[in-house]
């Protein structure tokens, strides 16, 4: 699966390639260009991510907590499509086929409708999507070169959900592995940067309704807190899934040139009709607010099997809003080098919260405890990627990338309150002003992506960039104050990122704009906790977090291009 992701990438990236070959200076802006048709077969790749949820219905009745399984996912791929401009008109119909690998694996609670029923682990694996849309667009912008379209259609989805009852004796474990199919509506923006060649940014949403599932065998707790259980007999339930998907993609029209390039000039930033400090450099330095929602969660295994991380002792879970500022920049060199990156940090917002669950406690007196405590912490990050624009134009950027990211979450819990059984801890409750838990967990990673810039007309810029992280590392240290318990913990996995940023020209250099990110990052591989301190074989730890938002952003670009300049 890993090696498709890196596939789908490398198809993006070394297919724009091919649109370089022809390339020669020029000392001019080109002329304006002809009106053009979309009309024509292409073919194309896509890389992205996104998230999603799996939603297991109780059949015992209301749950205390759970159900929903978050399912963020990188995804890479190809898709083939025709496309027919009505003529004399700017309506474009289309219709389109793509099919993504996945990487997604993620966990929640489900079936926690008492505190004296024990409980089950809910995972879900991801590997395969696709769809088949039908389009419908209208072009604008100079010589109708741009493209805002609406999709909907056919959709399926490939994956494995388990229900694992943790442990009383042997666990108890039902599994489904189906291709579901559904329906999907979306959007996205597209921009032909030569007559055989097109980038877009993609959103689709996609709904693939009920399935039934069978549910193990369970136990039930008669006469708390007597540690004596009953067991409930299998059953079936109903699981629903949704998944929001972004797609960063690059488009080549069969029936194109690939060597050809508007009105005969070649993919290269004309000279800006402003000074320059620097001939062939440009440089766009600015700031950034974030305002941002996130969740970190670990799954203490309730063995020493690495492979078998479904079944838990414990398991924390934090949810988090954040304040955050940043400085980002980028340089492009007159060879298509560029550099870009960003490094900020900010505080964890009050109304944070931390959820902690525990099986078969107090030597087997609470079969689920459920406690939840208040939060707060603060966070810092940092991306550094060094790529190469494999197209490069008027108003227009094409390239891949590596990079590295560093993401640090500092948190703090204080108080407790029960809510799963009565007979647990935090009876009464512990009030806020007593710290419980402190988790201090630093994130690094690996980025192999690709990202695009492109003019919309009338002053507006619009960027997308996706990353896949095929190697993601964690370290993390919680202690439990209450028990004095140290709990250092490492891990490594995969994970995404996302980025989409709309931006008007205020003046040639001057900048503002809007944006969203999205970022996931998940370590199921190797992760461990050394529990108390003490030496190994270990618990497994899967530990996962994501965290997403919109942000606002000023900057000023020294040199901008020709683009840009001819509007002044």
């Amino acid at each position: 699966m890993r090696r498709a992701l890196f596939c789908s990438l490398s198809c993006l990236v070394v297919a724009a390639g091919a649109a370089r070959a022809a390339d020669l200076p020029v000392k001019a802006v080109p002329p304006p260009p002809v009106p053009w048709s979309w009309t024509g077969f292409y073919v194309g790749a896509h890389v992205g991510g996104g998230a999603g949820t799996t939603r297991f219905a109780d059949p015992f009745g209301p749950s205390i907590y759970g159900d929903a399984v978050r399912t963020p996912k990188a995804l890479g791929g190809l898709q083939a499509g025709y496309n027919w401009q009505l003529p004399g008109s700017n309506i474009v119909l289309g219709i389109e086929a793509d099919a993504s690998v996945v990487d997604s694996n993620w966990t929640q609670t489900c079936l926690a409708y008492s505190g004296f029923f024990l409980s089950a682990n809910c995972r879900v694996r991801q590997d395969f999507t696709g769809s088949l849309t039908g389009r419908v667009g209208v072009a604008f912008g100079s010589g109708g070169h741009s493209l805002v379209y609406a999709k909907g259609g056919a959709a399926f989805l490939s994956d494995r959900k388990d229900i694992t009852i943790n442990p009383l004796g042997t666990p108890f474990v039902s599994s489904l592995n189906e291709t579901r199919a559904g329906w999907t509506v979306g959007a996205g923006v597209e921009h032909a940067i030569a007559p055989a060649w097109s980038v877009k940014l993609e959103y689709d949403y996609a709904d693939f309704g009920k399935s039934t599932i069978d549910v193990p065998s369970s136990f039930r707790q008669p006469l708390p807190p007597l540690p004596l259980y009953l067991a409930t007999p299998a059953t079936t339930t109903q699981v629903s899934q949704n998944i929001h998907l972004f797609k960063l993609g690059l488009n080549y029209r069969i029936d194109g040139d690939a060597a050809a390039h508007w009105n005969g000039a070649p993919p290269i930033v004309a000279k800006a009709a402003v000074p320059a400090w620097a001939a062939g450099w440009q440089v766009e330095a600015g700031g950034r607010y974030w305002y941002s929602s996130g969740r970190f969660q670990k799954d203490l295994g309730g063995t020493f099997n690495q492979s078998q991380q479904n079944i838990l002792n414990s398991r924390l879970t934090y949810n988090s809003k954040a304040n955050s500022g940043e400085f980002f920049g980028r340089v492009d060199t007159p060879v298509d080098i560029f550099v870009k990156g960003f490094v900020g940090g900010g505080s964890l917002t009050n109304g944070g919260d931390l959820t902690d669950e525990d099986w078969l406690i107090g030597g087997g007196t609470v079969p689920y405890s459920n406690t939840l405590s208040s939060a707060k912490g603060d966070i810092v990050y940092g991306t550094l990627d060094v790529g190469y624009n494999v197209l490069r134009g008027p108003g227009y950027k094409v390239g891949g990338f590596v990079g590295y990211n560093y993401y640090g979450e500092n948190k703090s819990a204080s108080g407790c309150l029960q809510i799963g059984s009565p007979s647990a801890g935090c009876v009464p409750t512990v009030p806020t002003s007593v710290l419980v838990i402190t988790e201090n967990d630093k994130w690094q990673s690996l980025r192999v992506g690709a990202s695009t810039e492109f003019m919309l007309g009338y002053g507006f810029k619009l960027n997308g960039d996706a990353a896949y992280l095929p190697y993601v590392s964690v370290k993390g240290f919680d202690y439990h104050v209450l028990r004095s318990l140290p709990l250092p913990a490492t891990g490594r996995g995969q994970g995404v990122q996302l980025e989409a940023i709309l931006s008007y020209a205020i003046t040639p250099n001057f900048n503002v704009g809007a944006g969203g990110r999205y970022w996931a990052m998940w370590a199921t591989e190797d992760a461990y906790v050394n529990f108390g301190g003490a030496p190994c074989p270990c618990q497994p730890l899967p530990m996962r977090t994501d965290r997403y938002g919109m942000f606002l952003q000023a900057s000023y670009v020294f040199n901008p291009p020709a683009a840009i300049a001819a509007k002044y």
